[in-house]
């Protein structure tokens, strides 16, 4: 039993508790003990209840099982971690970059832009073009005649 607690032994105190459930059967516990920065997955404990001939035969292959099984969410988690943190790694650089981008692609026109010109050019009035006519003609109509029948106008 204590061959296959020696790799969940390695970083962590483990804490392992009998107690009698009644005449015939007893309960285990392997309780490890997580460092403060750990996943609390990694805390999970290891329960197994049987009669005392049971757990001499079986709790060694069962307890080789949870440290398996313990190293492996560990070894995953350190992965998922890594893969995480170089992840955003990438993005910050890749965000930096870009800002370095927009920022030499903002300077880069006002260094070349070609000064404005001192006084904006005035509007040709419509009546000065020729052959066009705008949306209100400038010429004035002429004044409607009249011609008087006998004193009337019509």
């Amino acid at each position: 039993m204590f061959v296959e607690l020696m790799p969940l032994l390695a970083g962590r105190t483990v804490l392992i508790t009998v107690a009698k459930v009644d005449d015939k059967t007893l309960r285990v516990n392997v309780i490890p003990h997580g460092k403060a920065d750990e996943n609390p997955a990694l805390t999970t404990p290891l329960t197994y209840t049987g009669p005392p001939e049971e757990l001499d035969a079986q709790l060694g292959k069962h307890l080789a099982s949870y440290v398996q099984t313990h190293q492996q969410a560990a070894s995953t988690l350190a992965e998922a971690k890594a893969t995480l943190e170089a992840a955003a790694k990438v993005a910050q650089e890749e965000a930096k970059r870009k800002a370095e981008e927009r920022k030499k692609a903002t300077q880069k026109p006002s260094a070349t832009a070609t000064p404005a010109p001192s006084a904006p050019a005035e509007p040709v009035p419509a009546s000065a073009s020729t052959g066009t006519l705008g949306l209100f003609p400038t010429t004035t109509p002429e004044p409607a005649t009249t011609q008087s029948k006998g004193g009337l106008a019509l």
